[in-house]
């Protein structure tokens, strides 16, 4: 055991993270294409579920063009900034970089329940949950802010001793692992590991818009912290993925040019609409930093329990 006392370098820190996020890419390409041969087989496969994947892609790339060299240098400055203010100096080890990544699941849930919560921070996330369809391409389908709100609910690791490059490593662990929960073909496993870790089939609940299914099972790593704090619910009806309010479709030749930037934006067009709407200074608030199905009174009576995006 003492391998997991040993002192690693930033260096090699880095270079693990380099090494398992070529590889897990390359592993999500092979488990597409894996996907596709069996929606084939299950005569699934459309021209609908091709344009999904290749909107999915594409959300992805806007979302590098837009945050890249913007989120490289905030979280740089952000991390290493803060580092200088450490409670501890932990020291860097596998050890270390274990426990960091239990922490950072914690912290994960935490983000993730306000990103489904908060309705500035759903504008975002919840072009993650737009597809109608739920495969491994969908985890690379990004809003564009999700690579901001992270920093805030990552920070205090670094502030706590965490070495920023082991923070950076734990936050791509835990992507990464919740990244290879996005298909249908993994049923449930044996009930040991349903109980502890996050699955495929508690993930596909919370990609669902079924009423008793929203707002749930927003683990990282762990199943445990939503059984912990009481958002657990079990996979025992068919989910319907997408939004209670799914995204218009489009009807023009132009629909696979047009549905990236739908999906992109919606969102915020969404949530700009409601804000220019307001009628008070409180309902603009509220519909800003309220809940996502929140309304004004007397919307409200019209529909109680419809989420609004």
């Amino acid at each position: 055991m003492d391998w997991l006392l040993k002192t690693l370098s930033e260096t090699e820190i880095y270079a693990w993270e380099e090494w398992i996020g070529t590889w897990f890419f390359y592993f999500s390409i092979a488990f597409l294409t894996f996907e596709l041969i069996r929606y084939s087989v299950l005569k699934q496969m459309k021209w609908s579920l091709v344009g999904d994947i290749i909107t999915n892609y594409l959300t992805l790339f806007m979302f590098l063009s837009v945050n890249f060299i913007l989120l490289a240098g905030l979280y740089i400055t952000a991390y290493f900034t803060v580092a200088e203010f450490a409670v501890f100096d932990i020291p860097v080890n596998w050890a270390t970089v274990m426990i960091c990544i239990v922490l950072a699941d914690i912290a994960y849930y935490w983000e993730h329940r306000c990103m489904h919560r908060v309705n500035f921070l759903w504008a975002t996330h919840s072009v993650h949950h737009s597809s109608p369809f739920f495969n491994i391409s969908v985890a690379y389908r990004f809003g564009p802010m999700d690579g901001v709100w992270p920093i805030l609910f990552h920070l205090p690791l670094v502030l706590l001793g965490f070495n920023p490059f082991v923070v950076f490593f734990a936050e791509m662990f835990v992507q990464l692992y919740q990244t290879a929960l996005h298909t249908e073909s993994v049923k449930k496993l044996p009930k040991p590991i349903e109980w502890i870790f996050n699955t495929p089939s508690h993930h596909r609940v919370h990609h669902g818009s079924n009423q008793k299914y929203l707002d749930s099972n927003y683990a990282g790593l762990f199943i445990l912290w939503d059984r912990l704090f009481g958002t657990f619910v079990e996979e025992d009806e068919d989910v319907v993925y997408g939004l209670v309010k799914p995204i218009p479709q489009i009807n023009s030749p132009l629909r696979f040019l047009a549905s990236p930037f739908v999906a992109f934006l919606h969102g915020f067009w969404r949530l700009g609409k409601k804000v220019l709407s307001a009628k008070s200074l409180h309902d603009a608030w509220m519909y800003l930093f309220g809940t996502p199905e929140w309304e004004p009174r007397d919307a409200r009576s019209a529909s109680p329990n419809l989420r609004s995006q």
